[in-house]
């Protein structure tokens, strides 16, 4: 039994295959383990996984149809873990040298820790530092943070193997089942992450560490980047439905996080309203019961009130005063921006980014 299982699917990953896996191999952390979990490439990626596993047999290469959901696919990479913990990559990132062993110092300094993520580097499809991503620190920001979005990147993430068994833990379904069994969310693909790591957050306890560990690449053919729409669609779902969980379990009024949402660091269009006053008091006082009074909490809530009222310089006004409390945050800022930008009608042209997602 290795240290890390290293789960990394791939479909059609040809151009940057060989650099994410070589990244594993270059590990200072050298007892580990790679599944490397085909979905029906027809590219070359399954020679270059079969070579690979050639080269070094910790490497293994499992086929599945290309027809199962992304879910059930990392699952099925899941269920043949049984290292201590499970590391997973993307097929176009790459791991930094001492990803793995920052990572199990961090697990063995804090043994009740679940979900362990990591800040790192974003890179364009040529390999290119194009800028940072940064995710929140403490487990008591992360679990105020995930009703809005993911609170740790899936490509920077690792877990305790044992402690999902033990939660019954897998990607797509509803492992807390607070809710009723004929109303439960099951999601097939575009958010899994974010509905295993939202519900890893409200039942156990989840940080990100301080250092840069990985680099990931942002290109066209980024599922985000394709299915933007689709995406922040399921993700605000999720963010529902992990309200109404939190809700139910400690006995809070039901509250709705869609317009404090910043998926994608961008907020969603909430058709024919721009003041959400009702909204936040209502998820304001029931976070204050339901997590109780924190530093973290009202850092995330501070910020959270700036989109109470959508107009630009309400908003902006808003997000000024939180920064001169709060600081700077990279994310933060980019929310606001593509919301200002999208306001004044140039967001596609001016960001690169798509357009907002408009919901009911």
């Amino acid at each position: 039994m290795a240290t890390f299982d290293v789960l990394m699917p791939v479909k059609n990953g040809l151009p940057y295959l060989r650099e994410a896996i070589d990244s594993i191999r270059r590990q200072t952390w050298t007892d580990w383990r790679m599944f490397l979990v085909d979905h029906g490439s027809t590219d070359g990626s399954l020679d270059v996984a079969f070579r690979a596993a050639e080269a070094d047999k910790r490497i293994v290469v499992v086929q599945c149809p290309a027809g199962h959901g992304f879910s059930r696919l990392l699952n099925d990479g899941l269920a043949r873990c049984d290292a201590r913990y499970v590391l997973r990559q993307d097929a176009d990132d790459v791991s930094l040298p001492h990803r793995m062993q920052v990572l199990a110092a961090a697990f063995e300094a804090d043994p009740g820790i679940v979900l362990l993520g990591s800040q790192g580097h974003v890179i364009d499809g040529a390999g290119r530092d194009t800028g940072r991503f940064g995710m929140p620190l403490a487990p008591e920001r992360i679990a105020a943070l995930s009703f809005f979005r993911i609170p740790v990147l899936h490509p920077a993430a690792a877990m305790r193997l044992d402690r999902l068994v033990h939660l019954g833990a897998t990607y797509g379904h509803d492992f807390v089942k607070a809710v009723p069994d004929a109303e439960r969310l099951e999601v097939s693909g575009l958010a899994e992450d974010y509905f295993l790591f939202g519900q890893l957050a409200l039942v156990a306890r989840c940080r990100n560490v301080r250092e840069r560990l990985l680099q990931f690449r942002w290109h066209d053919n980024n599922i985000s980047s394709r299915k933007h729409v689709e995406q922040t669609r399921v993700a605000i779902a999720i963010s529902r439905y992990l309200a109404r969980t939190f809700a139910l379990l400690k006995d809070v009024p039901a509250f709705d996080p869609a317009p404090m949402c910043n998926h994608g660091y961008r907020l969603v269009d909430i058709r024919g309203r721009d003041r959400f006053d009702r909204e936040f008091d209502t998820l304001r006082d029931s976070l204050s019961r339901g997590l109780g009074a924190s530093a973290a909490l009202d850092a995330e809530l501070d910020f959270r009130r700036c989109f109470v009222r959508r107009q630009s310089a309400a908003m902006m006004g808003r997000y000024l005063r939180h920064a001169a409390r709060r600081g700077t945050d990279r994310s933060e800022w980019y929310t606001v921006k593509s919301w200002l930008l999208h306001r004044s009608g140039v967001a596609g042209r001016a960001s690169g980014a798509p357009a907002l997602v408009a919901i009911d």
